[in-house]
């Protein structure tokens, strides 16, 4: 049986793989073109975006050191920017080929890869998205104008090469002449008025002692000589484990040792001669771990040794942070710790007969110097027992009396919901207006929570420096605040020279020992009025604050919340706003103190502040012998008065408060005294960090808040002052204090009202 077979008609090949080939040989002749418009032009273009890249990652490197050393880094840095350039070029060209554009691929990836290098590096510096790409592109675009110059040049395109070459390097000159943010004329300087020099040589001049510098450690440390071939006394190590959990094996392997074993190493600069000698312990601050810290003191230690005094700068870097390994937890309480460690130490060899520390330290004498964590450890280390109790090193250190606390622009965290409370401890605190790392006044805090005993010798003072910033009271710590590549960012307009803030610091911590360790009384009026020291100080604006046991507390408006109350009388007002709030910083955070802000908002007449005295404050005024008035003041005259606002004008340009201040006795026999007759009302120092406006809230992320804080000026006005007013006025029956504000728009905040005794002619006043 036959059977039809049907016919099936052949079916067209599919298209699919013929499309596929033809899009992938298009896609390889697109390829093979990458390079095809990269003429000599763009080749020698080419440098412009290179150096771009490779420049940022040095920068980079060099904020991120290895611990090489700088020549080795920039070496590193200069050849993996070179491969990272290289492989972003290639490959972005190699992407941008699939366009088929008939454009330099290779320079347009190169371009992209260096725009792309630079924004990663700064966004991961601490710049925002937004800032990075910002400046990323203006780099990229000077990398593409200079890059083009030479390939013009290179070309034979004279004219053109030059004339691009001319637009480039003529572009920045806008803003050379951009200069501070404010303008000249609102530079604000001290000037001494009628306060009288100090009868004294100069604090901060080398003093008569001969003194020879040495070394002690370890004697096997793997980076510096001084603490290991070339050590002069080998010392014990210390085993932190019972405050060190963390502690990366690249810290190990870079240091040689770990938390079990931490090396007790200094520099020492001991004045020759029989002895005992005060001593002083200096320790730095948070640095890069790699970036040795200690011998950025060595000024101070030459000074101090000349004149009479045991210094000692310890090395404490292995505590430090690297971008490699991180910080060690903790690190706070073992900065700490370690220098109670250091005075067993030093105890220890006080007590050998053949070693130079034999008879030579004087245990009743210590002072304690501290930089920015540096500060706060050594304000910790004075008051120890809060968290070292029940640790043996408690005992062994015990042995010296710290009598003496100084800190250079410090830290103020609290450690285990703690902070150290100095009770009779001398101490002060130096500051700058333009510090870009310790952006508040933190030393403020410690000097609030500094107490003294009614009749105690002991005080406290603090500096707030117009135009210091932090990082030059270290002379290893360079020129910037933060490290590389953030630290370009800060504005340097305004910032004094580096010798010159070192010689505050020269000045204020040799009279500051001089005063409180050798009993040189003539230095104390440095500190109750810095004007009494210019001589010696560099041109810019200071503002100081001084208390002590000899003083009779009115007002400290920390007792409670009621205005009208203070701690020595009742308070009342006549024509102004008054309210008793905190002293906040740069970020509108309490200080942890109060003031009484008054504010003179309409009317032209005078108003006025008075505080009734109690019948106790009258009767110790009256035995004391008290001398004058003082009181802590801060000038908020260039103030809105509104939260979150910029100052209507710039606060040198804000006129200043016209304030008066009166006493009355029982008598009601009154005089009245106008405060700028006593002393300049400065405006407060309005600080922009970074080089432009836009960038302040864009590095750091937005740290730097408002312009200025609560910075308060201590003013003394002596009896001998008002009695030239009035001769009638009884000094010791007083009953009355009042302050009046003259003029519309005056705001002022008041805080430590009372009366000062002792030293003679206070301040320095005639």
């Amino acid at each position: 049986m036959g059977m039809d077979l049907e016919y099936a008609p052949e079916l067209p090949q599919p298209q699919r793989p013929r499309l596929i080939r033809r899009i992938f040989a298009e896609i390889g002749r697109r390829i093979l073109l990458t390079y095809a418009y990269d003429t000599t032009l763009w080749r020698t273009a080419l440098a412009g975006p290179w150096i771009i890249g490779t420049l940022a990652f040095i920068i980079a490197v060099l904020g991120i050191p290895t611990g090489m050393g700088a020549p080795a880094d920039i070496i590193l840095a200069a050849g993996a920017g070179t491969l990272v350039l290289a492989l972003a070029g290639n490959l972005l060209a190699l992407l941008l080929s699939l366009t088929g554009l008939r454009f330099p691929k290779l320079f347009a990836g190169t371009v992209l890869g260096s725009f792309g290098a630079v924004l990663l590096i700064l966004y991961f510096s601490d710049l925002t998205i937004e800032a990075a790409a910002a400046v990323a592109g203006i780099a990229a675009l000077l990398g593409v104008a200079a890059g083009l110059s030479a390939g013009l040049l290179r070309s034979r395109r004279t004219v053109p090469g030059v004339l691009l070459a001319a637009v480039l390097l003529l572009a920045p000159l806008p803003l050379y002449g951009a200069g501070p943010m404010q303008p000249p004329e609102h530079t604000i300087t001290a000037e001494a008025g009628d306060a009288a020099p100090i009868s004294a040589a100069d604090p901060g001049a080398t003093g008569s002692y001969s003194y020879e510098h040495f070394a002690y450690g370890s004697g096997d440390d793997l980076h510096r000589a001084a603490y290991g071939s070339e050590v002069r006394l080998t010392s014990g190590s210390a085993d932190a484990s019972a405050y060190i959990k963390n502690w990366p094996k690249l810290r190990t392997i870079f240091w040689g040792f770990d938390y079990t074993a931490l090396p007790l190493n200094a520099q020492v600069w001991m004045p020759e001669g029989a002895g005992p000698f005060p001593l002083v312990l200096m320790v730095h601050g948070n640095h890069m771990m790699e970036d040795y810290s200690e011998e950025g003191y060595a000024y101070l230690g030459e000074l101090l040794a000349s004149r009479g005094f045991i210094a000692v700068t310890l090395d404490e870097n292995f505590l430090n942070y690297s971008a490699w390994s991180g910080i060690p937890d903790n690190d706070f309480k073992v900065r700490t710790w370690m220098i109670l460690k250091h005075l067993e130490q030093i105890g220890e060899y006080a007590e050998q007969p053949d070693n130079p520390f034999y008879r030579k330290v004087d245990y009743t004498k210590t002072a304690l110097l501290g930089h920015s964590r540096g500060g706060q450890a050594v304000a910790m280390a004075a008051d120890a027992a809060r968290w070292f109790k029940d640790d043996p090193v408690l005992a062994a250190a015990g042995q010296f009396t710290i009598s003496s606390v100084i800190a250079l622009a410090p830290t103020d965290k609290a450690i285990d919901d703690q902070q150290a409370r100095l009770k009779d401890v001398n101490y002060l605190a130096l500051q700058g207006a333009r510090d870009g790392d310790v952006h508040d006044f933190y030393g403020d805090r410690q000097y609030i929570r500094s107490s003294y005993s009614s009749g105690s010798s002991a005080f406290k003072s603090s500096l707030y420096i117009a135009d210091a910033n932090h990082s030059q009271f270290n002379t290893d710590w360079g020129l910037y605040d933060q490290s590389l590549p953030a630290g370009l960012f800060l504005s340097r307009a305004q910032i004094m020279d580096g010798d010159e803030q070192r010689q505050i610091a020269k000045v204020y911590v040799s009279a500051f020992l001089e005063t409180t360790l050798h009993g040189q009384t003539a230095y104390k009026e440095l500190f109750r009025d810095y004007r009494s020291g210019l001589q010696w100080l560099p041109d810019t604006a200071y503002f100081s604050r001084f208390q002590s046991g000899e003083y009779i507390p009115v007002a400290s408006y920390d007792e409670d919340r009621n205005k009208n109350t203070v701690t020595g009388g009742t308070a009342a007002v006549t024509g102004l706003g008054w309210t008793e709030e905190t002293a906040k910083d740069r970020e509108s955070k309490s200080k942890a103190t109060y003031g009484i802000l008054l504010e003179h908002d309409a009317g032209e007449e005078a108003g006025s502040y008075s505080i009734l005295l109690k019948d106790s404050v009258v009767r110790e005024l009256a035995a004391s012998g008290a001398e004058g008035l003082t009181f802590s003041m801060a000038n908020r005259n260039a103030d809105t008065g509104e939260e979150d606002s910029e100052p209507d004008v710039p606060a040198a340009a804000a006129p200043a408060p016209d304030v008066e201040i009166e006493l009355t006795d029982s008598n009601e026999v009154s005089a009245r005294l106008p405060l700028d007759e006593v002393m300049d009302i400065l405006p407060l120092p309005q600080t922009e960090f970074t080089i432009s406006p836009w960038l302040e809230e864009r590095v750091s992320g937005g740290k730097y808040g408002d312009l200025s804080e609560a910075v308060f000026q201590t003013y003394e006005l002596p009896f001998e002052s008002f009695l030239t007013e009035e001769p009638a006025l009884n000094p010791d029956e007083l009953t009355e204090i009042t302050f009046y504000l003259q003029e519309e728009g005056d705001r002022i905040m008041l805080d430590d009202i009372g009366f000062y005794t002792g030293n003679g002619s206070p301040g320095g006043l005639q």
